[in-house]
């Protein structure tokens, strides 16, 4: 197996809140919401660098779609990172998702293994750290 991600589908309680704050607030580009014609298909995918996709669709739909309870979401079982290339660009990005009404749960700083970072939580309470790591060159 070649390891390729191609989408990451985050479960959200509120599609249309979602796609206000990836879409409005964080300037994500997407063609909005599609697949409402099916039971269960409404979905909004994001372009991202790569060929990645990011998708928001409703929990319920989700947990139907794998044949699973929904079961309550947990903030501490998932992360995303996103590394940017200075810790000017942490900043400006922390600052971008808390205008869009991202909860800061760590303000950027520096770290102990000599990079800096910050956390914050979208509206679904799903994890975002933006970091910048000396050792890694950003594009």
């Amino acid at each position: 197996m070649k390891p390729r991600i191609t989408v990451l589908t985050l479960g959200v309680d509120d599609l249309e809140r979602s796609l206000a704050f990836y879409r409005d607030g964080l300037g994500l580009k997407t063609e909005g919401i599609v697949g409402t014609e099916f039971e269960n298909g409404a979905v909004a995918f994001f372009e991202l660098e790569g060929n990645l996709r990011l998708a928001i669709w409703p929990r319920k739909s989700l947990a139907h779609d794998a044949g699973l309870p929904q079961a309550p979401p947990s903030a501490t079982d998932f992360s995303i990172g996103h590394n940017v290339a200075s810790k000017a660009e942490v900043d400006a990005v922390m600052e971008l998702a808390k205008a869009a009404g991202a909860a800061i749960v760590k303000p950027a700083r520096d770290t102990v293994w000599g990079g800096y970072t910050g956390i914050f939580q979208d509206p679904d309470h799903h994890l975002w750290e933006i970091a910048w790591n000396p050792a890694w060159k950003q594009s």
